[in-house]
């Protein structure tokens, strides 16, 4: 009996895993999302909506305009690739906000949904609205290929094995809540989300070239950027933004690799 159970467990867990697989935007990579994308909307809103709150906001508008200015260009252009590609129904999904917070840390975070902060620390590595649409392309590219989503059904999964059966066939939402507080990560002060893997990271320096080559950036810019943070990496308030990414040399191979194919993206 034990045994029957067992192999129905199975069964179940295999058919909401094979129920619950997505494609990701341009690489086409097959991944888990166990989770509805208004689950993790809701679960992410919730964590920004309490740190925005508290966050500081820089004063200096300038730079918060830059940060507004290349973030819209970037999402229009995100939004151009989604209708262009069958794809318009996940714009739904997005509600773009950009905030420039009052940080010498050297970060830059984009929340499922469109939610995207950038710590002042991080703009002395930016010198033109081009390197600044290498940063956002990236974060805007993990919202897009829903890596938020596909690391929470990792925790899920892990957490709740063979139980996560009971999980997808019931209400998720206090499960997913509890996750995203670990995924997330934003607490009162400022807000690190939890690193990404190395390769979501590839991912979305890819797709982030495609989207900013799109907006009209410069994708070659992409090497100065990451050469740069390369150097700036010794610096103890570079904090998450580095830990988890990939070795320079490689992250920058690839990025020279990916440049020849963005001038298809050219005026798109």
């Amino acid at each position: 009996m034990v045994k029957c159970i067992n192999k129905v467990t199975g069964a179940l867990i295999a058919i909401i895993l094979l129920t619950s697989c997505g494609s990701v935007p341009l690489t086409g990579r097959k991944q888990m999302l166990l989770v509805s994308d208004s689950e993790v909307l809701s679960a992410s809103l919730t964590q920004y909506d309490e740190y925005i709150k508290t966050a500081p906001k820089s004063t200096d508008k300038t730079k918060t305009a830059m940060v507004e200015r290349v973030g819209k260009k970037i999402a229009a252009a995100t939004e151009t690739y989604l209708k262009q590609n069958g794809m318009s129904s996940e714009i739904s999904n997005f509600s773009w906000e950009f905030n420039l917070i009052k940080s010498d840390e050297v970060n830059a975070f984009c929340m499922p949904g469109g939610k995207i902060v950038v710590y002042e620390g991080l703009l002395p590595l930016v010198s033109s609205d081009d390197e600044l649409g290498v940063v956002l392309g990236h974060e805007v590219a993990h919202a897009v290929a829903k890596h938020s989503n596909e690391r929470m059904s990792q925790e899920l999964l892990a957490q709740y094995g063979a139980s996560i059966v009971d999980v997808a066939l019931s209400n998720q939402s206090a499960a997913v809540h509890s996750i995203g507080n670990t995924v997330f990560g934003l607490g009162a002060q400022l807000g690190v989300m939890l690193p990404y893997s190395r390769k979501h990271e590839l991912e979305a320096d890819y797709m982030g070239l495609v989207f900013m080559t799109m907006a009209g950036y410069d994708p070659n810019k992409a090497v100065t950027f990451w050469q740069k943070m390369s150097a700036a990496s010794g610096n103890a308030n570079v904090s998450d933004f580095m830990s988890t990414h990939p070795n320079d040399n490689k992250r920058i191979s690839e990025i020279q690799r990916y440049l020849p194919e963005m001038v298809k993206y050219k005026n798109k």
